[in-house]
């Protein structure tokens, strides 16, 4: 893919487990213009392997995609898988932002699954919930007395997103950008850049469905924030696994038949077995969803007190095209499910538009992600 513009931009690097996808976009007339696009399906396992060796391909690859796609900024902004992060909504009454610093620091104890020291903390104030009300006007002993009242039931009460990744895991990637001579701008959780590519402006409750080769991760964000994130071992190559064992037929051949037959069904010959087998590790990821169904509706996370139910589910990640896989999860979950487009927000010359639908989901993270500082 060749360069559009010549005015420097920001670039999204989606450096996952099953590949590796970079975008280029650039601000024109307030709106994010694609610049220059490039991927590889070549894995490299950064999450899973902290040697030499290792970075030293990831530098490799990003750099040949760098040059063959003709990227010409060297702004750029990644992210790290979401199975990699830990992220949790904790409450905590209002205090100065210097206590709120130990608090959160302390409170991340109870809630990480590691050692504090290990991770590296991050943590945002979504909102104010249960504030005191401040009457005006002229008060009397008895006004005086209610009001006590109320501010001492009604305390004042934070709700802090908190997220921690690995400090080695950071290290790695801030390595590898060192090593590649581009100044990183911003490191963040897949879930954050899923929204901004393919939710934008919209504050209804929706769950995202971001099926990758080796994994799948369940976001619910509303208001733009992801305010649950789970993660399972299932993803396209899993399906494609169970396909070549349950038939006896090699990888190739079964990652063809994932392609063409999907969620299908089909009376003819031996066809009828293809989807059964792809709905076994599909169920896998239905009770994922049906899991974080659940785990969301049962906890209060809305501003006001009140829930917002989730409305809709995106898919999204190189197996969202999987045949009928949409129609198969509207049925079974009864709720609108539909496959995101990355590129919506995004201007575009319209001879790509063919190409560029048909990679989409791929590319919704690494758009995201170049999205952030436009």
């Amino acid at each position: 893919m060749g360069l559009l513009g010549k005015k420097e931009g920001f670039v999204g690097v989606d450096l996952g487990t099953s590949g590796i996808k970079i975008v280029e976009l650039k601000s024109e007339q307030g709106k994010a213009k694609l610049v220059t696009y490039g991927y590889t399906e070549q894995p490299i396992n950064v999450v899973k392997s902290d040697s030499q060796e290792t970075k030293q391909q990831a530098v490799k690859v990003i750099r040949e995609i760098f040059k063959k796609a003709r990227v010409g900024s060297k702004r750029v902004i990644s992210a790290l898988p979401s199975f990699t992060v830990f992220s949790a909504i904790i409450n905590l009454p209002s205090m100065s932002r210097k206590e709120l610093v130990s608090a959160v620091r302390w409170e991340a104890k109870k809630f990480v699954p590691m050692p504090i020291d290990e991770m590296i903390l991050d943590w945002k104030v979504l909102s104010d919930i249960g504030t005191a009300n401040v009457k005006s006007g002229k008060k009397d002993e008895k006004s005086e007395k209610e009001g006590a009242a109320e501010t001492k039931d009604k305390t004042e009460t934070l709700n802090i997103l908190l997220t921690a990744a690995p400090r080695n895991l950071v290290q790695r990637y801030l390595d590898i950008y060192k090593e590649l001579n581009v100044k990183l701008v911003g490191l963040e959780t897949e879930a954050f850049a899923l929204e901004r590519s393919l939710i934008g402006n919209d504050k209804s409750a929706v769950m995202i469905v971001d099926i990758g080769g080796l994994n799948t991760n369940v976001s619910v964000i509303r208001d733009s924030i992801p305010l649950l994130n789970r993660s399972i071992d299932v993803g396209g190559e899993t399906i494609t696994r169970t396909i070549a064992n349950g038939m006896n037929v090699d990888l190739g051949r079964a990652e063809q038949f994932k392609r063409d037959f999907g969620m299908t069904s089909s009376e003819s010959g031996g066809q009828q077995q293809i989807p059964k087998t792809i709905e076994f590790v599909v169920g896998s990821i239905v009770n994922e969803i049906k899991y974080c169904f659940n785990l969301y509706q049962n906890q209060s996370l809305g501003s006001s007190g009140t829930e917002k139910t989730i409305e809709k589910v995106m898919l999204t990640g190189g197996s969202a095209f999987l045949p009928a896989l949409p129609d198969y999860l509207s049925r079974v979950l009864n709720m609108r499910v539909y496959i995101g487009d990355p590129w919506a927000r995004v201007a575009y010359p319209e001879e790509l538009k063919p190409v560029l639908q048909e990679l989409g989901p791929r590319f919704s993270v690494a758009i995201g992600l170049a999205m952030r500082e436009l």
